[in-house]
């Protein structure tokens, strides 16, 4: 079945409104998420733009047509390990276990959680909606923000000019957890997702299954709504948001770049990164090559 077949005949759980931002790549990776996994599901949200958004709720009301739950902003995974073992204990192994977090709440407060829930092999989908920041509280650096980034947190100045470190790189880090299934994707190649998170939730049947999203931000980046989809497609093709899995076989590249455009074509418009030197540009060049050039040995391997 195709995955436009796939969207075309699953229910959309998430109702047709919500408050996010136009143009909002984590309202679209939750949406597509929760339709693929379905109502036959347990949802996990923490603080962040998704729970701001009203998918959780405002005065008892959800946006979501199935059972919703706003954690702590550093126990996400802890907490579904839990609802995990209750559903399994009773007999509904059934149900999809679906964590949908920000980076934020899954690279830096809730790492640790993240972390153990996944060396324990819990069985559950963690997704994370990556925007580079903490978005939903005005935009401050997250360990995922990428160099040079103009965050509230980093400003531009004379003292700093944006983000002064690399971004951390998570799904890597996830995938040496020895996982059931880890994977990236983009809202810009919308048939790789979905067949990522259809696999992701099969493996969570076995156990801890983690896929990692490029989702950007226009509100916080700075760059047109309509503009979402182009900006994230010029992080794939630049390879500064490689697409690949790992499977129970090894790893796999996805998209692979035969003429990958350059890092500054991908920052080119995006306000976060006006004030990006040529060092700048040539520092994430040579980071992004580096990773890069590291999935393609584990690929080979």
């Amino acid at each position: 079945m195709s995955y436009i077949d796939v969207l075309r005949e699953s229910k959309n759980v998430m109702t047709p409104g919500s408050s996010a931002c136009q143009g909002c790549g984590g309202e679209l990776v939750t949406r597509r998420v929760m339709q693929i996994a379905g109502p036959n599901s347990v949802y996990a949200v923490p603080p962040g733009c998704m729970a701001g958004a009203g998918t959780v709720g405002w005065n008892y009301k959800s946006g979501i047509h199935a059972p919703i739950h706003i954690t702590l902003l550093d126990n996400t995974a802890a907490f579904l390990t839990g609802v995990s073992e209750m559903y399994q204990r009773k007999g509904r192994a059934d149900v999809n276990m679906v964590a949908i977090a920000g980076d934020g709440a899954s690279a830096d407060c809730g790492f640790q959680s993240l972390s153990g829930a996944a060396e324990r092999n819990s069985k559950m989908l963690y997704v994370c909606y990556d925007n580079e920041g903490y978005m939903n509280t005005g935009f401050q650096r997250s360990s995922t923000t990428s160099l040079g980034s103009r965050t509230s947190t980093t400003p531009i100045g004379s003292a700093i000019n944006g983000k002064e470190q690399q971004q951390k790189y998570l799904p890597l880090i996830m995938a040496m957890h020895n996982l059931e299934y880890c994977a990236t994707a983009s809202i810009s190649n919308m048939a790789d997702l979905v067949k990522k998170i259809e696999k992701g939730l099969e493996a969570s049947k076995k156990g801890f299954a983690y896929v990692h999203i490029f989702a950007s931000c226009p509100t916080g980046w700075g760059y047109a709504p309509q503009e979402s989809i182009d900006v994230a497609r010029r992080a794939v093709k630049s390879n500064a948001f490689p697409l690949w899995e790992k499977t129970r076989d090894g790893f796999k590249i996805n998209y692979d770049n035969k003429k990958p455009i350059p890092v500054s074509e991908f920052v080119k418009g995006i306000t976060k990164y006006k004030t990006l030197t040529e060092e700048n540009i040539a520092s994430m060049q040579r980071n992004v090559d580096s990773v890069y050039a590291t999935l393609k040995k584990l690929a080979a391997e």
